[in-house]
């Protein structure tokens, strides 16, 4: 009885591995053969055929099995899906790669790409690359090896993509253009580095020679007051005080540029985050200048927290909002601040329905000391994405002019699990 049982487990457990490499074969989404002698076997599996077959042979001892894949790569494997294969892969690299096909259009866009020319990368699959870049065709370096059919080596482009440039031509069997490749190094971060450590060392300078000097004033200006006439107080109280404190406020940008207070990091949720710290400020000063306040909040994002000051986060969303504040016109205005989970990146959105930002500034908004306001310095929006950057996230805009703008910041998500 018990060798029966043991026969019958036996049995149970070939039954189970021929299950087993069955379901294997099954799965083997492309044609082959094999043929084995020894067995005097046959199995072949078809183009698209759901299961493969199995035919007898004269057995033969002497001869040696034979497996052979029958794979064209044209019909199993076209090229659009390898590009798809590649493009998590490409999203690791640091540089700009785009592939465009023999029209110029889109078919594969790296994160880095999208993420410094601010557009979203599935928006722009798909679209000739002059919507990807915004400038002239004699300008992009990608349309010029498609009219000259040559590769580009390290070419130095000199507008607003500063950097360097390489492309690369794939063909076609008949000898047509499949795809130029291009990969773009930016040197624009090397460019504001240079421009951050200027504004550094000014800072460091207006710190120690200026302030000092305005604390004083300020003080004597607020001992004469009680020496001094009325109208003269008047004016001391609403233009030269609110004058000296907004120079010293400049100050501050200045040094908060060159070197931000030490994060203090920890996690949070940033709806929690949104819907308590957040709507608290934000509420009476939308109440104050008529705006229309209103929030979209993701629910998966309770499942998920950032590493971040809170503070600091605070400070960047209280500028964006300001900044819509400062730029609305006669229009009524409307704030809406969404939440996304995309990408294991917490996503925050800041729309506002507000002029607009032209297009011929847009890619200069995050340049420090770039500023369309007669008071401004040019500080806040430099300022908001270098601590976006330093807690290893990423802030972009997108705008269409007349029609509001959208700042999005995104950071690492990290599961509560």
């Amino acid at each position: 009885m018990e060798s029966y049982e043991k026969l019958k487990q036996k049995i149970n457990e070939l039954e189970e591995e021929l299950k087993l490499y069955k379901r294997f074969v099954e799965h083997i989404n492309f044609p082959f053969s094999y043929v084995d002698y020894e067995l005097g076997k046959v199995i072949k599996k078809e183009r698209k055929a759901p299961s493969p077959t199995i035919e007898t042979i004269e057995k033969d001892m002497n001869q040696t099995s034979i497996l052979k894949w029958n794979i064209d790569l044209q019909k199993d494997y076209p090229f659009e899906q390898v590009e798809q294969f590649l493009a998590p892969i490409f999203d690791l690299v640091s540089h700009h790669i785009v592939f465009v096909d023999a029209e110029g259009i889109i078919t594969l866009c790296n994160l880095q790409a999208a993420n410094d020319v601010g557009v979203n990368r599935d928006e722009i699959i798909g679209k000739h690359i002059r919507e990807l870049l915004n400038i002239p065709d004699e300008q992009i370096m990608t349309l010029k090896t498609l009219r000259t059919k040559q590769p580009l080596y390290n070419c130095e482009v000199l507008d607003r993509y500063y950097g360097i440039v390489n492309t690369r031509i794939l063909y076609n069997e008949d000898g047509s253009i499949k795809r130029v490749i291009s990969m773009f190094q930016s040197l624009n971060q090397m460019k504001e580095a240079e421009k951050l450590a200027i504004a550094g060392r000014i800072a460091a300078g207006i710190a120690h020679e200026i302030r000092n000097p305005l604390t004083t004033v300020r003080g004597y200006l607020q001992f004469l007051k009680e020496q001094l006439p009325e109208h003269i107080i008047t004016l001391i109280d609403q233009l030269l005080i609110p004058e000296l404190d907004r120079a010293n406020d400049i100050i501050t940008d200045f040094l908060n540029i060159a070197k931000p207070n030490e994060a203090k990091a920890e996690w949070i949720e940033v709806n929690h985050f949104i819907q308590n710290d957040v709507d608290l400020l934000l509420k009476s000063e939308a109440l104050l200048h008529n705006v229309e306040l209103s929030y979209h909040l993701d629910e998966k994002l309770q499942h998920y927290t950032v590493y971040i000051d809170k503070n600091q986060l605070l400070q960047v969303l209280i500028n964006l909002f300001r900044n819509a504040i400062e730029a609305k016109t006669e229009k009524s205005l409307r704030v809406n601040i969404e939440t996304k989970l995309h990408n294991n990146l917490v996503q925050i959105y800041v729309r506002d329905n507000g002029p607009g930002i032209p297009p011929t500034i847009i890619h200069h908004v995050f340049d420090p000391f770039f500023s369309t306001k007669s008071t401004g310095t040019g500080l806040g929006l430099s300022l908001s994405r270098k601590i976006v950057e330093l807690h290893k996230g990423s802030m972009r805009v997108q705008s269409e002019f007349g029609h509001g703008s959208c700042f999005i910041i995104e950071l690492p998500a990290y599961s509560k699990k």
